[in-house]
């Protein structure tokens, strides 16, 4: 007999990646549990300006925060056709005294909106976390392979030296400026408040009394302290609103996400070229199997999954936007269902990849003798510049050793290129006269041609790195532990 667990859909998100953290901040207790706690500060708030509800409905409701019981409310729900209402009904029944003035004022996007917004903020905090911890990460790496000359490419062709360390501060600039991001809108993050039903307060206006300098001194009252309670800066609220927050915002927060799944993703392609250059891996454990079929191989999985939800993560901006621009005036219903997925799963697979990133960067391993085999097959070319000068200050004719070195370096290329042979231009250089009394072995140290990396490493980790740490010393221990 077929079990709940292998005939119902579940999400790969959760099973497979999102972290049991950011699984609790879109968890439905936070969500329902959210809900009560701003029905509890809406009720606390009407009582404390005048509106008549009292002392012991406020305990009720108080008393009853995290005890949801979830089948009565779907079987609300069931009845009532709206979400909202059956949670007001199940707290009613556990909180009877304080059923009559449960969500007074309120409409259900009061509950619907301010929890989002308080979920946004806490999953945002639990990104920029996870950033910190990688751009700590991948300091130490750099601090590691400052010193380590590597071959740099451009168009993936091999160009200029680097250092190993020097392209891991690449790698972190792109989590720190994905940081920045986060911070920013963790910064502007504004809370909707108790604005009504179409955001006009009417509703609350009513309750204080209607248009008197008074009612409205206390409905903007309301709106703060609601907003204090539920441990946001009343000073950070949206001035105005329809019946929900800007829907503009969730395209915003999107695009913030995907800026770190960018920063994710290019880091995780970057590693998956360099293992097939054998210089460099991902962590690979004892017993893991890289191929079913192709037992010696040692696939980068972990990479290549960074790469897969961060695809996701960046796929998923567009549908917030357009959300957005087709909301009808005050607000359309066919807002919900879609945000419903493209709220919370963004998070939830950047999370995954994150936790990916922070067990790569932890244990990254690098190949040194192959890393210095493939640039020394390659270094003839780049230091010809430097041949050449080290042979006019021995007193040769310049263009003489130009054309010399431009013969060599082709007929070198397409050994190498046709015949698959190893590079020989320093032995045919070695052979002609104008190299007499040249070191050409001298002249071909890696650590000649890799210019400042060695101090834009050290620049780096103080200028970007180290202030980052020290705004997030508290987390920089987390361990990602990955379910598969």
């Amino acid at each position: 007999m077929s079990t709940l667990s292998d005939n119902t859909y579940q999400s790969p998100l959760s099973r497979r990646n999102a972290s049991p953290q950011m699984q609790l901040i879109w968890s439905d207790r936070t969500k329902f549990t959210t809900w009560r706690k701003l029905w509890l500060a809406l009720a606390e708030s009407e009582m404390e300006l005048g509106l008549p509800v009292t002392q012991e409905q406020v305990d009720e409701i108080r008393a009853h925060l995290d005890d949801v019981n979830y089948e009565a409310a779907a079987a609300y729900e069931k009845k009532l056709r709206h979400d909202v209402m059956a949670h007001v009904h199940a707290l009613g029944d556990v909180a009877p005294k304080a059923r009559a003035i449960i969500h007074l004022g309120a409409t259900s996007q009061y509950v619907v909106c301010n929890t989002e917004l308080l979920q946004v903020r806490d999953a945002l905090r639990l990104v920029a976390g996870k950033l910190a911890v990688i751009i700590d990460r991948l300091a130490k790496f750099a601090e590691k392979h400052k010193n380590t000359p590597t071959l740099g490419f451009t168009h993936f062709q091999p160009a200029q030296p680097t250092t190993v360390g020097k392209r891991a501060t690449l790698w972190a600039q792109d989590f720190a400026l994905a940081l920045d991001e986060v911070e920013h809108r963790l910064e502007m993050l504004r809370f909707r408040g108790a604005k009504g039903t179409t955001g006009t307060q009417a509703s609350f206006l009513e309750l204080f009394g209607g248009d008197t300098a008074e009612s409205h001194a206390k409905v903007e009252e309301l709106d703060r302290r609601v907003t204090q309670k539920m441990g946001w800066d009343p000073d950070m609220r949206f001035a105005v609103t329809g019946q929900t927050y800007p829907r503009i915002l969730d395209g915003m927060i999107a695009a913030t996400l995907a800026t770190a799944a960018c920063a994710a993703q290019k880091f995780a392609t970057d590693l998956r070229l360099l293992a097939n250059r054998k210089e460099m891996e991902e962590p690979f454990e004892a017993d893991q199997i890289g191929s079913s079929a192709m037992a010696y191989k040692r696939n980068p999985m972990r990479s290549e999954r960074i790469c897969g939800l961060s695809r996701f993560v960046i796929g998923m901006t567009q549908t917030p936007f357009v959300t957005a621009a087709e909301q009808w005036m005050e607000r359309t219903l066919d807002d919900s269902s879609c945000r419903r997925l493209t709220l919370p799963e963004p998070f939830l697979a950047l999370d995954g990849a994150l936790d990916i990133v922070v067990n790569v960067v932890s244990g990254m391993v690098v190949y040194e003798k192959t890393v210095a085999a493939n640039l020394n097959a390659e270094l003839p070319f780049m230091a010809t510049e430097n041949l050449m000068m080290a042979a006019v200050k021995a007193g040769h004719d310049r263009q003489e050793i130009h054309e010399v070195i431009r013969t060599h370096s082709q007929a070198a290329a397409l050994r190498v290129k046709a015949e698959g042979a190893s590079n020989d231009l320093l032995q045919r250089l070695e052979s002609e006269p104008c190299f007499a009394g040249v070191n050409l072995h001298a002249e071909l140290d890696g650590a000649k041609f890799v210019g400042r990396s060695p101090r834009q490493v050290e620049e780096f980790i103080a200028q970007v790195a180290d202030p980052i740490r020290g705004r997030y010393r508290a987390v920089l221990g987390y361990e990602a532990a990955l379910k598969v």
